[in-house]
């Protein structure tokens, strides 16, 4: 399934972007070429809603973390919103460590996060 992808008009400074489908390798650059003249505006939040979003790969991780920095530099916040369990399993773990130390290449990253992501869906350990 593609990247789908639905920018919102900005209203009052704030900025919602519904991802839906995969947000991997093939798809990153897309979503980070949409976002170029978001993040270029004046906004002070962009909000994420990934209700639809049925995956993601290390690519998409570093398109949503090249977005809060753009954002930080001017003091404001990229907001997730609606995660699925396997995303939120994603950000659970480069939260606690971010993927370039415990990975020794984006392959591996990927495929770690395939694996974790397949067992949040079949209802599998959460914590593996």
């Amino acid at each position: 399934m593609e990247l789908q992808i639905r920018i919102d008009p900005a209203i009052n400074g704030n900025q919602k972007v519904a991802l839906g489908g995969r947000l991997d390798t093939h798809s990153f650059d897309e979503l980070d070429r949409r976002l170029a003249p978001v993040l270029a505006s004046n906004i002070q939040s962009l909000v994420l809603d990934l209700a639809g979003l049925e995956y993601i790969s290390s690519a998409g991780v570093r398109s949503i973390f090249k977005a809060r920095k753009a954002l930080a530099t001017r003091n404001g916040k990229v907001l997730v919103l609606n995660p699925q369990p396997q995303i939120k399993k994603v950000f659970d773990v480069v939260k606690a460590v971010p993927l370039n130390e415990i990975f020794t290449s984006v392959e591996e990253a990927d495929a770690y996060l395939d694996v974790m992501q397949r067992k949040v869906l079949r209802g599998g350990d959460e914590d593996e």
